[in-house]
């Protein structure tokens, strides 16, 4: 299986490179797991409406750039589907059961995803109604799915 998070912006605290470097490291167990990042654009605080849909879109085009026609896309989205560890565990197992090899995991900018970014999405999935930073949703989203794989595999992580 390859599992591509395609991710707006640039992660510069080290810390949070530190953490997703080690999910990613243990992820190679499962999965080849990549992550690549686009240049996220500059936004004003109380930018108009408009302002904000044109920086989603130059954003979101951007993606759209990597996304293949035989990736199965899940963008993550607040006000996606909710799982909790085992139930989002089995829809993973679902998936690769029913042949989906080429996982895309797309985490918008602060503004979040642009509707074309959305409407390609095979799946929206929502790990909280709170809203976090961009950058460390890349880290829960790599342990997350790190978290899935060892309940698949039976292995004790998840209590």
């Amino acid at each position: 299986m390859k599992i591509r998070f395609l991710t707006v912006g640039k992660c510069k605290e080290a810390y949070l490179r530190d953490a997703a470097s080690e999910y990613l490291k243990r992820l190679s167990r499962f999965a080849e797991v990549t992550v690549t990042e686009v240049q996220d654009e500059k936004t004003q605080d109380g930018a108009s409406d408009a302002e904000n849909e044109r920086v989603k879109a130059l954003e979101g085009a951007r993606l759209m750039k990597l996304i293949r026609d035989r990736d199965y896309v899940i963008a993550l989205a607040i006000d996606g589907k909710a799982y909790d560890s085992t139930g989002m565990a089995e829809h993973l197992k679902r998936l690769m059961t029913e042949g989906k090899s080429d996982l895309a995991f797309v985490i918008g900018g602060s503004l979040g995803l642009s509707k074309e970014v959305l409407l390609r999405a095979d799946e929206h999935w929502s790990y909280s109604r709170l809203t976090f930073p961009h950058m460390l949703m890349r880290v829960i989203a790599l342990e997350q799915l790190y978290r899935s794989f060892k309940i698949i595999s039976g292995e004790p992580y998840h209590k």
